[in-house]
């Protein structure tokens, strides 16, 4: 009987207990993807509200850029914690729970009567954001068991995910033009209702046998996660030589070393062996990372500079980034179904080596007002890396990782993909010269196409 049980568990956690029909599989699908648009709004919405936030709150200067980073540092730090979770307690219980918090929060910051209770508000959207994200891919992956398949909605779930960091300065624009930075948050808590109501019937996949929890491990690594994002965030708002960027970042040093010591003594760690040991899982973890760090660096380089170029008003410069941002709502439907077709390697190494292009025109961009077409052609090269490698490396967590470590495994993902964006951000961003962030893709992007193609060589994928 014992074994009998057991095989009945595995059973319903790899397959879904009935197929559901297709327009109720589309419902579905929208109401996750909805879900994580809204995270991915948020990260990018509220960067152009900062000037009406700082007249309307009067924050200190030190204070003014986490009302902003603050989401980022916290979504980064529990992104491993809250795929654990919802391996643990369930994918859907913890996707409807985190997508009432965040309309819930939304509001509450739209409340803020001063620049600390919103900060706060947006750490606690960054905790309800890192509960979002792993559960909604999850989630996906149950609804397409099928490899093939699966691999295309994540393409889809990319696409439409994406069209909410595009969306977010071009929104955040037009909304503080409207009424205010608080617009910026009242916008979420209808998205959330939407997605609550596309997604009423969400696939309820059975856990299997629950393991222990890692309590030592879970906190070490969230500690380590937020600690890491924290300085490499104050490095991009303060400089290298701040205590606050090279404390924390020494700090999470020092607890990554301490986790990879603790957790071969554990009976299940926070991040299985299992998992990490995939080439492929391994592989997705370099290309999340890089394209995240060329991505979302050489975005926030280029939105600075642009403005500070040309003059250009905040909606202007939302404008200004669409040969950047567009392509991510609309190149990760046609990525799925080219890694559904040839398989994730040559999409990633072409993503990959897109960096390194974008980097070489970065290179010329030596005069004050370098050709309007160079930097246009550098924003387009920078969206193939984001649209090519980010959507392939989380179809491929999707295909490599075993079911019972779906979450945990999107979580790692996002969470090193998070972590990317940060450093690309805090090296980039600090640069300055164009030229000198070309010269940073070239050499971060050829050492991730060698790992990439070293790693997915094992596999023949």
């Amino acid at each position: 009987m014992a074994n009998e049980k057991t095989d009945e568990k595995t059973t319903d956690a790899s397959s879904p207990a009935a197929p559901p029909s297709s327009a109720r599989s589309r419902l579905t699908f929208a109401g996750i993807a909805t879900g994580n648009l809204l995270v991915l709004l948020d990260t990018s919405i509220l960067n152009v509200a900062v000037p009406d936030l700082d007249t309307s709150l009067h924050p200190s200067a030190a204070t003014l850029p986490w009302a902003v980073d603050a989401y980022t540092v916290v979504f980064a730090g529990l992104l491993l914690a809250g795929g654990v979770f919802a391996d643990r307690w369930g994918a859907r219980r913890v996707y409807g729970s985190a997508l009432a918090a965040f309309a819930v929060l939304s509001a509450l910051c739209a409340a803020a009567p001063n620049a600390g209770a919103l900060i706060v508000g947006r750490a606690l959207l960054g905790a309800a954001g890192a509960g979002l994200v792993p559960a909604s891919l999850a989630l996906l992956i149950h609804l397409h068991p099928d490899p093939a398949r699966r691999t295309r909605a994540v393409g889809a779930w990319t696409a439409l995910s994406g069209l909410g960091a595009a969306a977010g300065p071009v929104l955040g624009g037009a909304l503080v033009e409207l009424g205010g930075w608080q617009l910026v948050f009242l916008v979420n808590p209808p998205i959330a209702l939407a997605a609550l109501l596309l997604a009423r019937r969400l696939p309820n996949p059975r856990t299997r046998a629950v393991r222990a929890l890692d309590r030592t491990g879970l906190l070490m690594s969230t500690a380590a996660l937020g600690a890491l994002t924290f300085g490499l965030v104050e490095a991009g708002i303060e400089g290298w030589n701040s205590p606050y960027a090279c404390g924390p970042i020494a700090g999470a040093l020092l607890a990554f070393g301490a986790l990879t010591v603790v957790e071969r003594r554990v009976a299940a760690p926070v991040l299985p062996p299992a998992l990490l040991a995939l080439p492929r899982v391994r592989a997705a973890m370099v290309a999340a990372a890089v394209s995240c760090f060329a991505f979302f660096g050489g975005a926030y380089l280029l939105g600075v500079w642009l403005q500070h170029t040309y003059d250009l008003s905040p909606f202007k410069a939302g404008l200004a980034s669409l040969p950047l941002t567009f392509p991510v709502c609309v190149m990760p439907f046609f990525t799925g179904r080219l890694v559904a077709r040839y398989g994730a390697r040559p999409v990633l190494l072409t993503g990959m080596s897109a960096s390194v292009v974008s980097g070489v025109l970065l290179t010329f961009a030596t005069a004050h007002h370098p050709p309007l077409a160079l930097i246009i052609a550098a924003e387009i090269t920078l969206a193939a890396t984001g649209t090519l490698s980010i959507p392939s490396a989380a179809a491929e967590m999707a295909v490599s990782a075993p079911p019972e470590y779906a979450a945990t495994g999107q979580g790692a993902l996002n969470g090193i993909r998070q972590a990317g964006s940060a450093l690309g951000v805090a090296v980039l961003g600090t640069l300055g010269a164009l030229s000198g962030a070309g010269c940073v893709l070239i050499g971060v992007g050829l050492v991730a196409v060698l790992l990439v193609a070293r790693a997915t060589a094992k596999s023949g994928r």
